[in-house]
């Protein structure tokens, strides 16, 4: 009895000594991971290129993160109007949003030059700017004293071209014509310096304030002029290329921190070569593409060798004198190894 005792003593021993160990392990292994979304937010339509590499984007930091970071991408301006947005995101809330220098500019001034007429003329040159002591500056300052994370502004947009009822050849054809502008002080000057009347509006409400004449024209990409059928209310593109977009993908500084620090790698990993990817076919074959479809649509497309570009780039000096950025631009030419 003595000896079945003991033998039942040290079996239930062996089984209180095993619990704890077995238990352990199978919460270390049920524990789930820690899951964050972002909300991402544009104002193109889902047709536009942009959508579908924003959602490229989302699928490769899924991927790379398990389903752990996940980014939901919402079209037209599906959250809110731009701005508003991005006081969410100065705020700490997890969204994002595609915006440009123009807008930062509200934020960090001299920021604002990288969205200036004729300041830059080619997607190599956008990646050279991410080198330079005085943009990475900016980006700090953005993220340090505005809320403000920049993942990539390697999404670059097509050059803008005049999209009016009347062909422009120089700045005089433009004297009066109120041209749409995003609500940006860069923007509105490099418009009025251009010869215009800049007027802000929302980029949805473009279409129908030319059909009613609210506008007398917006300033815009071939592609993203053909994708919103712009052609069934102007008659003439003229190629002007008097900004190359430049678009920034901006975030919660606050929110980004709260990222494991391999998540924000990823983040800015595959916003970085989503961009680049669609940057280059839309600038190399998409505008391209776009402007020939919208001549075959009855629209008059004004080349740019019947532009008078010297007489545009001088212009557009004005728009740089007047907000004080002439110093600020020679400084990132001098960077660059660029000349005006």
């Amino acid at each position: 009895m003595r000896r079945t005792n003991l033998v039942l003593t040290l079996l239930l021993g062996i089984m209180v000594l095993s619990m704890p160990l077995y238990a352990g392990g199978q919460k270390e292994a049920a524990a789930p991971q820690k899951q964050y979304v972002l909300k991402f937010n544009h104002v193109l339509s889902p047709n536009d290129p942009y959508h579908p590499a924003f959602k490229k984007w989302a699928d490769a930091v899924a991927q790379r993160t398990n389903g752990n970071l996940k980014i939901e991408v919402f079209p037209s301006a599906q959250l809110g109007v731009e701005e508003d947005i991005l006081e969410q995101i100065r705020q700490g809330a997890n969204v994002g949003q595609n915006t440009d220098s123009a807008r930062l500019g509200n934020y960090v001034p001299d920021i604002a030059v990288m969205n200036a007429a004729y300041f830059v003329e080619s997607l190599d040159e956008v990646k050279k700017l991410a080198e330079l002591d005085t943009v990475k500056g900016w980006k700090a300052e953005l993220e340090r004293t505005r809320g403000f994370k920049v993942l990539s502004f390697f999404w670059v947009q097509g050059f803008r071209q005049m999209l009016t009822n009347k062909p422009i050849h120089k700045p005089a054809d433009l004297n009066g014509l109120r041209i749409r502008t995003p609500p940006a002080p860069i923007w509105q000057e490099s418009i009025r310096a251009l010869g215009a009347v800049p007027t802000a509006l929302a980029y949805g409400e473009v279409y129908p304030g030319m059909q009613t004449k609210v506008i007398d024209g917006a300033e815009l990409s071939f592609t993203a002029a053909y994708n919103m059928k712009f052609y069934e209310v102007a008659k003439y593109m003229s190629e002007t290329q008097h900004i190359l977009l430049v678009n920034f993908e901006v975030i919660s500084s606050k929110w980004f921190n709260s990222l494991p620090p391999e998540y924000q790698k990823i983040l800015e990993e595959e916003c970085n070569n989503a961009g680049l990817e669609v940057s280059r076919n839309y600038m190399e074959v998409l505008d391209k593409n776009s402007r020939e479809e919208m001549k075959k649509k009855g629209m008059t497309i004004i080349d740019k060798s019947e532009i008078d570009m010297a007489a545009f780039k001088k212009a557009a000096e004005q728009a740089y004198q007047k907000l004080n950025l002439v110093a600020v631009r020679d400084k990132l030419y001098k960077e660059l190894g660029k000349t005006k």
